[in-house]
């Protein structure tokens, strides 16, 4: 199907409509949003004296969702202008407008009365050829469609996106009874290319594939909890980061998501799955039928699982539900000696040998919910599914899990995962056994550099498709290294381009890492074309390696300090001036000294979801590593002839100064990180290494040739000193700096200002580095700073003092 999507339609503007309405604006799509017509007047209307009939009455369900939307935090858009794509209308007056859109979503409440009334109205307007989906979390597809044309449930299925749609991968896809073929191609491609999702194609069954897993995880923990006289502390412990899962773990997701709408697809579950083996698990336990009738529905009530209250002196105290008495206290602190035992484990992966195997409650808590949790996968298939990775492909980008069922269970390996499920007194699918019996011990293997799986008619392991667009770096890592460290793995991409990924903890930067770059460059300036500097943690880089800095400053080792701060400088002056084109590919969080390496890079290819920023005044410090040298540099190169210079300069100088961060990679434009007509952004950070790899070859192709080092760049002297000086006194005498803020500001002037130069002066890049370090080094020997270095190292988090 070649097809391309110009404009679409959102019905409904809830939560979920303008999610979806503002995630199709972020990546460039005209979007129509329609919702209901008020059928009465509010207090504001009435007091106007308007009527029914006036437009900003008509549109005021739309419109006050769709600002209540984009006001919300985390926000649902990558950037506030994006939202002027969005056109807001009723369905009413617009719903003719449908007509000249390429796709209709609908997104209204979840009953299927009403679905199929929106439907019915919409098909008069529709255009044939028109994809229309639905955004149901669980309504059958098949009963939608009944009664349409056949153009209609020809271009008819289901889509799901997740909540919140710009943050959460997955990208359900359900076929109705007559969906075309190649509509849910088009629809898988798109969503993977263009909407950066992991698009699933899931059977038309109830809640689907991640909500039928992801539910059932939910039940059983709270089946177990009570059975193993655990409480919510201990659960959220042992199933949040330890495991791969985010920090909210169990009670605290559902907090915020809400228990009634958990219980909404658990009751759906239990109405319709009565064949399902594991059928009365969805039964609501007591103490949740117990908090749905106290309205204890989580974050948007006040209070679920935890509630949020003041003490006696003000402060903020999370307080936790006990389930026993069913009354709120004091949170505990949940401590078990098996997670002891991972503390030094840092992939996750290999974790879970060490978890199944503790001699505690905790080691019997995952022998028991990970034996549970793969009998009831197994048998899902052919139900939901009809391959593995599709179902670990919706936990993984539906619900956050690091790793699916069945990467787990390879991980702990098939036969204590059977062990396991017996012990529970289940039994896996008759096709496990089948594939043990043939030979195969695991569900996945890697070959070449790609991904296979057990597929269950053929009783052998095939490609998972889709895979050529990606470059998946733990399956190349051992076959294609060229040098390695204890803090980066240099690997070969192919086509001349190296990657260099860092492996330190956190991915912070330190000697190590800066070696592996250096000698990165070396073999890619002797052999190879170009480098890329990417991987595919969960954040690029946090920045340089505190800690070092923290333990020379304390010992006074003020030499050893110099050299490691000039070492940085001068590998990332190595970026931007080596005879190879170097491309930085960010994502996550990118702060402080991983900023730094992507502004000394050729190009940047960051992932939309790149929160970057230069952020070391938190410490204490100003960025040392060239930042500060760099946003000089690009203060004066956009001087204009019209711009008032100062006015330029201290934009710049705010962007350190007041540590800001963006909240998407197109921010990091508005703050000078990224720059237009050089840096790139993808939407899909599983094709970000290939892309990145991709611009590299290109530069190279195109006769890359090594830069001249700049002696062009103008700084401003005293004129721009007085001014930060004049600001920073301001400041710190209303109190809104303190006095080691304003010394750390006014270091950052003199560099940004190139000193205390009489008059405008032409210096070269050096010149500023060496002013960035010396002003480094002396922040270092400020005992508030090593205050502030030790509060980070211990909360991670700033101290102001």
């Amino acid at each position: 199907m070649n097809k391309h999507i110009k404009k679409v339609a959102v019905i409904g503007s809830g939560i979920m409509g303008s999610g979806i309405a503002c995630h199709f604006a972020n990546i460039g799509v005209e979007v129509l949003l329609l919702d209901i017509v008020p059928r009465e007047l509010n207090d504001k209307e009435k007091a106007k004296g308007l009527t029914l009939q006036d437009k900003v009455v008509r549109n005021r369900m739309v419109n006050d969702s769709l600002a209540a939307a984009l006001k919300s935090k985390p926000s649902p858009i990558y950037h506030q202008k994006f939202a002027s794509r969005i056109t807001t209308g009723n369905i009413e007056d617009d719903i003719a407008k449908v007509a000249k859109v390429d796709w209709i979503i609908e997104v209204v409440v979840e009953r299927l009365d009403i679905k199929k009334q929106v439907f019915e109205n919409l098909e008069k307007h529709r255009t044939p050829g028109t994809l229309i989906t639905s955004n149901t979390s669980g309504i059958p597809i098949k009963f939608m469609s009944e009664g349409r044309s056949e153009d209609f449930q020809k271009h008819f299925c289901g889509t799901h996106f997740f909540n919140p749609a710009r943050y959460l991968k997955l990208f359900e896809i359900i076929p109705g009874p007559k969906t075309d073929s190649n509509v849910l191609e088009f629809l898988n491609g798109y969503g993977e290319k263009y909407l950066g999702k992991t698009s699933v194609v899931a059977k038309d069954t109830p809640a689907f594939i991640g909500n039928r897993i992801g539910i059932f995880s939910i039940q059983s923990l709270f089946h177990m909890v009570k059975e193993m006289g655990m409480t919510v502390e201990d659960v959220d412990k042992l199933t949040g980061p330890v495991i791969g899962r985010p920090k909210s773990a169990t009670f605290r997701t559902v907090d915020v998501v809400g228990l009634d709408t958990l219980v909404h697809v658990a009751n759906g579950i239990y109405d319709n799955c009565s064949d399902d083996e594991r059928h009365e698990l969805f039964k609501l336990p007591d103490f949740i039928s117990t908090m749905m009738e106290n309205k204890w529905l989580g974050s948007k009530a006040g209070q679920g699982f935890y509630k949020k209250t003041k003490d006696s002196k003000g402060a903020t105290e999370i307080l936790t539900l006990d389930l026993d008495t069913m009354e709120y206290r004091s949170k505990n602190s949940a401590k078990f000696a098996t997670l002891e035992l991972t503390k030094t484990i840092d992939k996750v992966i290999d974790r879970f040998s060490v978890l199944v195997g503790g001699k505690d409650k905790a080691g019997e808590f995952y022998r028991k919910s990970f034996g549970q949790l793969f009998a009831y996968v197994s048998h899902r298939i052919p139900e939901i599914s009809d391959e593995v990775y599709k179902i670990d492909d919706a936990m993984k980008a539906g619900f956050g899990w690091e790793h699916g069922p069945f990467q787990i269970w390879d991980a702990i390996g098939l036969d204590k995962g059977l062990e396991f499920i017996e012990a529970e007194g289940h039994k896996a699918a008759q096709w496990v056994h089948d594939m043990k019996a043939s030979g195969n011990t695991s569900f996945y293997s890697i070959k070449e550099g790609s991904t296979y799986f057990y597929d269950i008619p053929s009783k052998s392991m095939e490609k998972i498709p889709g895979q050529d667009a990606f470059i998946i770096l733990d399956n190349i890592r051992k076959s294609k290294e060229v040098f390695k460290n204890s803090g980066v793995v240099v690997e070969d991409l192919g086509d001349g381009i190296l990657n260099l990924e860092f492996q330190s903890k956190m991915n912070t930067i330190g000697g190590d890492v800066l070696a592996g770059l250096n000698k990165a460059i070396d073999i890619a300036e002797k052999d190879f074309q170009g480098l890329v500097v990417g991987n595919q943690a969960p954040n690029f880089s946090v920045g340089a390696n505190i800690g070092m800095i923290f333990m020379m400053a304390v010992e006074q080792e003020y030499d050893e300090l110099n050299m490691a701060i000039k070492m940085f400088q001068d590998t990332m002056m190595r970026m931007r001036y080596s005879s190879i084109p170097t491309v930085s590919a960010p994502h996550g969080m990118t702060l402080g000294g991983g900023c730094e390496l992507s502004l000394h890079a050729d190009k940047v290819v960051a992932a939309a979801e790149t929160y970057i920023g230069l952020v070391e005044f938190g410490v204490g410090v100003i960025p040392g590593g060239g930042g500060s040298k760099e946003f000089a540099v690009r203060a004066q190169d956009t001087f204009k002839k019209n711009d008032v210079e100062l006015n330029v300069l201290q934009e710049y100088f705010l962007t350190i100064g007041m540590a800001k961060v963006s909240t998407s990679a197109y921010e990091a434009y508005d703050l000078g990180i990224l720059q237009h007509g050089k840096d790139i952004v993808v939407v899909n950070k599983d094709r970000q290494i290939a892309t990145a790899k991709s611009h590299a070859k290109l530069m190279a192709e195109q006769g890359y040739t090594q830069p001249i080092k700049r002696s062009d760049i103008k700084v401003l002297g005293k004129q721009a000193l007085g001014m930060f000086l004049v600001g920073t006194d301001a400041m710190e005498a209303s109190h809104y700096i303190s006095e080691h803020d304003k010394k750390i500001a006014n270091k950052l002037a003199y560099v940004m200002a190139g000193g205390d130069l009489s008059e405008p002066t032409l210096v070269n890049e050096q010149y500023l580095l060496d002013l960035e370090r010396e002003a480094f080094l002396s922040l270092c020997t400020e005992r508030k700073t090593l205050e502030r270095i030790q509060h980070m190292l211990k909360t991670g988090k700033p101290l102001r003092n």
